[in-house]
């Protein structure tokens, strides 16, 4: 049957390299749902309510705050070893529109857990509508695919294998989510050890969150721990700090 001949676009042809990089990491999942009544609370009252994203980064942030395997990269070169980072690196999975098309960037957030929660939503909803030569993580994705296949698969190889720049390229953890499109369970694949994904709220007001992870890692129990202590810190932490954001809009309000 005759078709028709398309070019990959350079958004697509970053995804393709994506998932080549991904072959061979051992991914294992685990789901489970969290109460967030607490949070749906404090977000409902807050003045400026922030995008779900930006509160899973932020909260997965604090979560390996205390648990450095999650701060803890695989790596192969210059032999097998573990690699920890001193902090978290979020790699942000952002839906946009190149050229007419639909396509996915990752954006990369440093030290989340250090930042005030409007402004890791300020930068993701940036990331959405600004032109991508104003993102430095896009501008480097695109520039990079535009070289050929072969020096790509160099650069993605040596990217991969060595802690240091395995850090620099796929950060300490990926946040992904088809939540705004509707209901729906996402199992992603990456090159980074941990990849955390989340649904929409339900009715008793639990949202459904899957992580996974590179299984030369670490093992279920530790992200079971993991996620009970993520519940405590979106009920907790998050929530105290939209809590205060009010109270001190509401104070400077009265003030004025």
């Amino acid at each position: 049957m005759r078709g028709t001949v398309r070019k990959i676009s350079m958004p697509r042809r970053f995804i393709i390299d994506l998932m080549h990089a991904s072959i061979g990491v051992p991914f294992v999942s685990l789901r489970r749902p969290l109460d967030v009544r607490q949070l749906l609370e404090a977000r409902a009252a807050a003045v400026q309510r922030p995008g779900w994203a930006a509160i899973f980064v932020k909260a997965f942030c604090l979560v390996a705050k205390d648990e450095p395997v999650l701060r803890t990269l695989y790596s192969k070169w210059p032999w097998p070893h573990f690699y920890e980072l001193p902090v978290s690196i979020a790699m942000i999975a952002i839906a946009r529109i190149e050229d007419g098309r639909d396509c996915v960037l990752m954006l990369k957030v440093n030290e989340a857990d250090g930042l005030p929660l409007t402004m890791v939503d300020a930068v993701i909803r940036q990331a959405k509508d600004a032109p991508a030569e104003q993102i430095p993580s896009f501008t480097k994705i695109l520039r990079m695919t535009r070289l050929p296949l072969p020096l790509r698969r160099l650069m993605w190889l040596f990217g991969r294998n060595f802690g240091r720049q395995r850090a620099n390229w796929f950060g300490s953890f990926g946040v992904t989510s088809v939540a705004a499109y509707g209901a729906g369970e996402l199992h992603p694949l990456s090159p980074g050890p941990f990849i955390l994904s989340y649904g929409v709220v339900e009715q008793d007001q639990t949202i459904d969150v899957v992580i996974r992870w590179d299984h030369r890692i670490t093992d279920a129990a530790m992200i079971a721990k993991a996620l009970t202590r993520l519940e405590q810190v979106l009920n907790a932490e998050i929530a105290g700090e939209l809590r205060n954001q009010r109270q001190q809009a509401e104070l400077h309000a009265a003030e004025t």
